[in-house]
């Protein structure tokens, strides 16, 4: 009696131990898809809808201006989302943890929705926007579930890559649906009913997939098979002093490592948006096709990515692309002031080195945080990754071009490539001291 007891005992403990990768990356693509339509559908407002609904009293520009450094807020506050939710998770357990920030996401998302504009609130109601877009990024850095750290230490070493790249996927899934959604308004909405009501719907939108994003990732997280192995790997919050303390400058270089993807990131996707609104005569449902087809462009090279790290290894793949990205960014003033053909070129161009070197850009030296470290590091380098290179981009790109050019587009696009390939080799550097 006894014996095939303890055997099958054995036997559960084991299936529970085991998680399939291929598991892990549905959660990973699921969760990032949801959290990225979220994050595009208010980059899109901000450069479209925005500086007319909550700016009027400015012109275009300097109202596009104020609601870039309002999206901007989200990425300041992520940092500190992150470190408030880790000691959540710490008290309360991680199934509490990522309810509570997913909750947060979805009232400041609903929140935005129903905000009057400018012309019913005054300034009230910019405060208000500015206050929702907090709570976003708050949320944002406290719904860090680990599972693309799961996903990475679950996974044989030659295939790391692959299976990194599939978190990766969220991003264009999350802007082509945004994108997609915001075209089919434009094509049948006069601009007055937009401006009025129209805008409101992506939110809503945003906020329903949110619900099921959570139960999806809920049911992933809290199963027992996955406590199991992430308790095994060692897979928990740390003490944030201790982290900088032990693990600091890998931190700092981490966020960096990804410096030139990040900064390309807002580029292609929000950038252009504002300056054509601007600058061009062109049809903002021509232009958002043309994006949409560079997201699927982004998510090809997002996959090739995944190919090309396992045969070289994810540090050179980076890099590589970080060199292609600097090349790039010498002809892409050019491009974006060569009218519409030259505009959709500097787009689908922009999008698949976008796919190529965003594919790899999550975790790419995170092993050296360890077991005990990775959890708390991986979100803490993310985090800083997108405060340095995405949160100002947009807002930095439009009021430098605007002001001095278009040639200040390469140089922000430069100074990235040039970040990431000083931080990869500063960690190669103390890799081999070590």
């Amino acid at each position: 009696m006894t014996g095939p007891t303890a055997s099958s005992h054995d036997h559960g403990v084991r299936a529970h131990a085991d998680v399939a990768p291929g598991e892990i990356a549905v959660g990973v693509v699921v969760g990032r898809a949801s959290e990225y339509f979220d994050f595009f559908v208010y980059g899109i407002a901000s450069a479209l809808v925005f500086p007319s609904v909550f700016f009027p009293f400015m012109d275009r520009l300097h109202g596009t201006l104020y609601a870039f450094a309002i999206f901007a807020l989200a990425f300041i506050a992520r940092p500190l989302g992150t470190v408030l939710f880790m000691s959540i998770q710490t008290r309360w357990g991680q199934g509490a943890k990522l309810t509570i920030a997913l909750f947060l996401l979805g009232t400041a998302t609903a929140g935005m929705a129903f905000l009057p504009g400018y012309d019913k609130l005054g300034v009230f109601a910019i405060v208000l926007l500015a206050f929702f877009r907090i709570l976003q990024g708050i949320a944002m850095g406290g719904s860090w579930d680990g599972l693309p750290s799961l996903l990475a230490l679950n996974t044989p070493k030659e295939r790391r890559g692959w299976y990194s790249m599939l978190g990766q996927l969220g991003a264009p899934v999350g802007f082509i649906v945004a994108a997609s959604v915001f075209a089919f308004l434009y094509a049948n909405l006069s601009e007055q009913d937009l401006l009025s009501w129209g805008w409101r719907y992506p939110f809503f939108v945003a906020f329903a997939i949110n619900v099921v994003a959570l139960f999806a990732r809920l049911r992933l997280v809290v199963a027992d098979e996955y406590q199991s192995k992430m308790g095994e790997l060692e897979l928990e919050p740390t003490p944030i002093g201790e982290l900088f303390r032990v693990k600091g400058r890998h931190v700092v270089v981490g966020a960096f490592a990804a410096l030139a993807s990040y900064a390309l990131f807002h580029i292609v996707t929000i950038f252009p948006l504002s300056w054509i609104t601007l600058y061009s005569d062109q049809s903002i449902v021509g232009f958002l096709s043309v994006q949409i087809l560079g997201g699927f462009i982004a998510a090809a090279g997002i996959v090739a990515s995944g190919i090309i790290a396992d045969r070289v290894g994810r540090a050179r793949t980076l890099g590589g692309l970080a060199v292609c990205i600097a090349m790039f960014s010498g002809f892409a003033p050019t491009l974006m002031a060569g009218g519409a053909t030259g505009q959709k070129a500097f787009i689908l161009i922009g999008f698949a080195l976008l796919g190529l070197s965003y594919g790899q850009a999550a975790g790419a030296v995170t092993a050296n945080f360890g077991r005990r470290y990775r959890y708390t590091g991986a979100a803490l380098t993310a985090d800083l990754a997108w405060l340095i290179g995405a949160a100002f981009a947009p807002l930095v790109a439009l009021g430098l071009c605007s002001q001095f050019g278009l040639a200040w587009l390469g140089a922000y696009l430069l100074s990235g490539a040039i970040g990431t390939l000083a931080a990869l080799g500063i960690n190669r550097a103390m890799n081999y001291k070590s």
